[in-house]
């Protein structure tokens, strides 16, 4: 499979295929990688894609009418429409503040959606 890192601006076009170790195990085999961070990349690309979630929720009371959050962490690719669904079915209530978690475990991934903005009452 190819892929292109996205871990830094440097892009690095990278190249990962499955091979069987001395043991008999599958591994992923990397290659056009700059540093470790491509092989972390590819072999989660092979294996399970994760990806940060980013999108916004409606604010209640507040000077903004939504605020823009965030995964703290990456999650599942495959779990990406569960966290969506979960954050519209929210409404914040201001005052926010950037880091302010807004779910806590969504989607039950082990990670909170949080606010990446600040946003006063109104």
């Amino acid at each position: 499979m190819e892929y292109t890192c996205i871990l830094c601006p440097r892009g690095c076009h990278l190249s990962a295929e499955w091979t069987v170790n001395e043991q008999g195990e599958k591994t992923v085999a990397v290659t056009g990688n700059f540093c470790p961070r491509g092989i972390k990349y590819a072999t989660e690309e092979m294996t399970q894609p994760m990806r940060t979630v980013t999108t916004s929720v409606y604010v209640e009371d507040g000077d903004e009418k939504m605020v823009s959050v965030k995964t703290s962490d990456t999650v599942p690719k495959a779990k990406i429409e569960e966290v969506l669904a979960c954050a519209r079915q929210i409404k914040a209530k201001a005052p926010l503040f950037v880091g302010d978690v807004l779910i806590e475990n969504v989607a039950g991934t082990g990670c909170d959606l949080v606010a990446t903005r600040k946003v006063v009452r109104a």
